[in-house]
């Protein structure tokens, strides 16, 4: 077996180290010269391509266009609306000088004392306020709306506690920002858009996922509304998977933004911003992989079959070169990514082994043997099941084994979510259910403060009000005081 297998932190061993060896040795990502940064490799950076590319093309056929704003943003710009800056502050990073020069003593360079700018840059930790000032230059009537922009970028947020993809302090996104004349609009255009991570995440990812909205507390800076889906990893905890925001008249009236409206009166913009980051890499690995390495949803992988040949001399390789070439073309015009590896530098084994580790969904190995009895071995990446196949249609079989790969791993999370989600009716019960690893559906009375204390006492936090959740009233688990509704607690990352 491979050293990158025998090397593999085991789950039930240390799921926290698991991950962060598997994110390193599937060859996803690595630690960079910078604290906190991370450099996304061409593996792991190919996963993000292609969810780009999926959700691009959602974002197209629902009507929205791609712009770029400023990476740096105007310090004062930040101070126009309260509450974001308040939730903001602490991770932003600063731009203070523009220029360097040789240090006096010849030892390197220094800032230029000189050079100090006038007013100080933020590097976007998010995009609201720039954009919010672009779209004033932009919006003067009703028949300017709606405006229904989104960016590829990356963000810096000064995280202490890192890890890779989860919480990095750049981190790379997409960040939609959409301009409406009415309140019904902008939160049509907020649900709408946390719809569309949901179906992405698990037609994509094959990840299920609980649509809902924030509390208060925990709901985006400057906000009235945070929908959010949230999706169960192996260890029980929750990750946000993505959020989508009602920011109401906020960020228009902090930055002056009006239209005429067809009364020919005078009034503020609504608005709505929403994102998912690279973050959802890090739920990729953790809802579906194994001790073997990565599992890799067909819909997602970089390569979705992979054929290695059996040979021990050139004669053999060419014939066996021979069969697999139209099976290769065959397969590409299908529509699916293949790779041959007939490099003779590496043993079966270990290709065997580094392939699993990278998830490849499906594995084909051909031999001289399989040739002449017109057999092919077929390994899926889900189960490890092996089978023998005939050569003649195995193009078809794939097509169709490769959607049940990605049924099976949604369906496998699908049904852990479900046996690890609760109910409690008492603190005692939901603190257990907490520490065996479960969602918990609860009665909260709907205060800040029993929020806090919860959190405080449990690390668990309000992931969302579900949207199809049990709204029976009931009594708080905690304070005994009247509730609305239950809510999804769980400790998260």
């Amino acid at each position: 077996m491979a050293i990158e297998l025998k090397d593999l932190t085991k789950r039930a061993d240390n799921y926290s180290q698991w991950y962060n060896d598997l994110v390193v040795k599937a060859d996803l990502a690595e630690q960079s010269a910078v604290r906190g940064c991370m450099v996304i490799k061409p593996y792991g950076y190919a996963i993000w391509e292609k969810m780009q590319h999926e959700l691009d093309r959602m974002f197209k056929e629902t009507g929205h266009v791609n712009a770029y704003f400023p990476l740096l943003i105007p310090k004062s710009f930040l101070s126009r609306e309260a509450e974001h800056v308040e939730g903001f502050a602490k991770e932003c990073a600063v731009v203070t000088h523009h220029r360097l020069m040789n240090s006096p003593d010849g030892q390197g360079v220094v800032v230029d004392p000189e050079a100090r700018l006038e007013e100080e840059l933020i590097i976007r930790p998010t995009s609201e306020t720039i954009i919010w000032n672009t779209y004033k230059n932009w919006i003067h009537s009703y028949r300017d709306l709606p405006i229904l922009c989104n960016q590829w970028a990356n963000v810096m947020r000064w995280e202490m506690r890192t890890r890779m993809f989860l919480r990095t302090a750049e981190f790379l996104w997409q960040e939609g920002h959409t301009a409406h004349a009415t309140k019904e609009e902008a939160l049509e255009e907020a649900t709408k858009m946390i719809n569309l991570y949901a179906d992405f995440a698990e037609r994509f990812m094959a990840v299920p996922v609980i649509k809902g909205v924030k509390t208060a507390h925990e709901r985006f800076a400057g906000a009235l509304e945070t929908f959010t889906i949230e999706a169960m990893m192996q260890d029980g905890k929750a990750l946000q998977s993505g959020t989508s925001h009602f920011l109401g008249q906020n960020f228009a009236k902090a930055f002056d933004v009006k239209f005429i409206n067809k009364q020919n009166e005078l009034e503020y913009v609504w608005a709505s911003s929403w994102g998912v980051s690279t973050r959802l890499m890090g739920a990729l690995i953790m809802t579906h992989s194994d001790d073997n390495g990565l599992v890799l949803p067909p819909r997602l992988a970089p390569t979705q079959v992979v054929i290695v040949p059996i040979f021990r001399n050139d004669e053999q390789l060419a014939i066996i070169n021979e069969k697999v070439e139209p099976i290769v073309a065959q397969l590409k015009s299908a529509g699916i990514s293949v790779k041959y590896d007939n490099a003779d530098n590496k043993r079966p084994g270990f290709k065997f082994a580094d392939y699993e580790l990278k998830g490849v969904p499906v594995r084909l190995v051909l031999g001289a043997r399989d040739i002449e009895s017109g057999t092919i071995e077929v390994m899926r990446r889900d189960t490890l099941e092996k089978s023998v196949e005939q050569l003649e249609g195995i193009v078809e079989k794939i097509k169709v084994l490769l959607e049940e790969i990605q049924d099976n791993i949604f369906k496998k999370a699908l049904k852990h979510r479900e046996e690890k989600t609760v109910i409690a009716n008492s603190y005692d019960e939901f603190k257990q259910r907490l520490d065996e690893g479960c969602f918990v559906m609860a009665h909260w009375d709907g205060t800040t403060e029993t929020e806090e204390r919860v959190k405080e006492e449990t690390k668990a936090t309000i992931r969302c009000l579900p949207l199809d959740g049990d709204t029976t009233p009931g009594t708080c688990i905690f304070t005994g005081r009247p509730s609305a509704r239950r809510v999804l607690f769980a400790r998260n990352y």
